[in-house]
């Protein structure tokens, strides 16, 4: 028996986020966690659901599975949050000016900035001695 599923690909900095959204009752599993389980800071959740929330669609009536891979916890937030819009885009491609307004169709760019030969790190250089 197969599903139909809408599927979006969200990407910040270093994570990569494989969101599936289907018709169903309320589901949503991370990593084959519950969203709140993974999600442990206060108002990623709430970040993750924001697609929902821009467009007015029930989160009850869907049930959605992420698989994240990479980075730390704001990049998979946000990886997430794309990748669920862009599956909603798919599933009904009237919901994406709703989306757009929120920005959530727009990927962030901004990624680590190499490290620069005679600095410590990108952009910080060693402490200046006069003597």
């Amino acid at each position: 028996m197969s599903v139909q599923y809408y599927e979006g690909v969200g990407r910040r900095k270093e994570s990569t986020a494989r969101v599936r959204l289907m018709s169903g009752s309320g589901l949503f599993v991370v990593n084959q966690k519950a969203v709140d389980a993974y999600f442990t800071r206060e108002g990623d959740t709430k970040a993750v659901l924001a697609p929902f929330e821009a467009t007015g669609l029930d989160p009850k009536s869907f049930d959605v599975t992420v698989v994240v891979k990479g980075g730390g916890v704001t990049g998979q937030t946000d990886s997430v949050q794309l990748g669920l819009a862009r599956a909603m885009a798919k599933l009904n491609p009237e919901l994406i000016p709703a989306l757009r307004k929120f920005g959530l169709l727009t990927r962030d760019p901004r990624v680590k900035e190499r490290k620069k030969p005679g600095l410590k790190r990108a952009r910080k250089a060693p402490t200046y001695t006069k003597r």
